[in-house]
């Protein structure tokens, strides 16, 4: 058989340049970043599976860029960090894109729902909480993971502290307490600071009060309370060194009229303690009664 009488296995074809020309205007949209447009049509052959592939192509880069704009839409707009991109047809770089793109949104939303949580839970009085930093968190990931642990490593110093402050003088009746600042800086340290001279006011003004009362027990009534005090710790100063005071015209004036009728004979001596009411100006009547 000669080769004449050979007849081809596929018929060869013979495509003009107006057969091309619609996959030319196509791809030269889509170098220009417009994948919406397809291949409209092909002359039946070669050129109608070439273009069949290339509007499959074109439709996977579709769904992709449609995926990355609704999550990022519902990330960015709407705050829904839990979103993301689906897999569409295909298999190989075009998996791996959808799965790569999700791993950038998990690394970049994962911190920030950590510190979210963390947050929240400060808010809520909760100081147990911390970012997890791994071995993965790294830039300024890490940054701050470390920015938001070391704010609520102050805030659970400081309660500790002035809770601890506040247990010793306030129930166990423990003066003098201060607390720590070793650590703190800023309005943490000023905080910190304010607690203690608040404590250590308290604890003078009480001590000198306390002193003074126990020298009143024991008989001296030359003791008067001179710490520096306002407000209502002022009037108590006030108060307890009027006490004083009473007491001791009282007692001179109980002594006088003692030496006057006991030891010089001078009978209806009278004690006079001017301001006096109550208790103290009973005692004086019956002083004065048993003089007269």
């Amino acid at each position: 058989m000669t080769t004449a009488d050979a007849m081809p296995d596929v018929e060869e074809r013979r495509y003009t340049e107006s057969d091309l020309q619609p996959i030319l205007q196509t791809l030269i949209t889509w170098r220009d970043g417009d994948f919406r447009r397809r291949v409209p049509h092909a002359p039946p052959g070669i050129l109608s599976e070439i273009r069949l592939l290339l509007n499959e192509v074109a439709d996977r880069r579709e769904h992709l860029a449609n995926e990355l704009h609704r999550v990022r839409r519902e990330v960015v707009r709407e705050g829904r960090f839990g979103e993301r991109l689906t897999p569409g047809p295909g298999v190989g770089s075009w998996t791996e894109s959808v799965d790569s793109v999700n791993a950038l949104i998990d690394a970049l939303v994962g911190p920030v729902t950590g510190a979210a949580d963390v947050i929240d839970a400060v808010a809520k009085g909760d100081l147990s909480r911390r970012i997890d930093l791994d071995r993965g968190s790294r830039g300024e990931v890490r940054r701050l993971g470390k920015a938001i642990n070391g704010m609520v490593d102050q805030l659970s110093l400081f309660t500790s502290e002035v809770t601890r402050v506040a247990r010793e003088v306030g129930t166990e009746g423990r003066l003098g307490g201060r607390a720590n600042v070793r650590g703190m800086s800023g309005s943490w340290r000023d905080l910190t600071e304010a607690v203690n001279t608040m404590s250590s006011r308290v604890s003078a003004q009480v001590r000198d009060i306390a002193a003074v009362t126990t020298a009143v027990a024991k008989g001296d009534l030359s003791r008067k309370v001179t710490v520096d005090a306002v407000g209502e710790m002022f009037e108590l100063k006030n108060t307890v060194n009027t006490m004083v005071d009473q007491l001791s015209a009282f007692a001179e004036e109980v002594t006088r009229v003692a030496r006057e009728v006991g030891t010089e004979g001078q009978l209806g001596g009278q004690a006079q303690v001017r301001g006096v009411s109550g208790v103290w100006k009973d005692l004086t009547d019956n002083v004065n009664v048993m003089a007269g």
